[in-house]
């Protein structure tokens, strides 16, 4: 009997606002099968910094955040922040 860990990115996501989105399943193998999988969750704004974050998230990001996307986050958390 063997006991492995791997943990994969198994989804990315960008939504309307720039805020990127990505999930890790971490998945406990016995001989090859699934014997357990877990979840977590992340999400990355415009600008965040991106250190310690996994490199296709990163390339991801760098796609996703335009200036153009930048300015208009900047703008939308500004405009909450005036509100509140």
């Amino acid at each position: 009997m063997s006991l492995t860990k791997q943990v994969v990115i198994d989804q990315i996501t960008v939504t309307e606002n720039g805020t990127v989105l990505y999930r890790e399943a971490t998945r406990i193998m016995e001989d090859g099968n699934e014997i357990s999988k877990a979840y977590h969750r992340t999400s990355l704004v415009p600008e965040q910094d991106l250190t310690g974050i996994p490199a296709n998230v990163v390339a991801i990001c760098n796609t996703a955040w335009t200036d153009i996307v930048k300015t208009a986050y900047r703008a939308m958390v500004e405009a909450q922040t005036r509100g509140a």
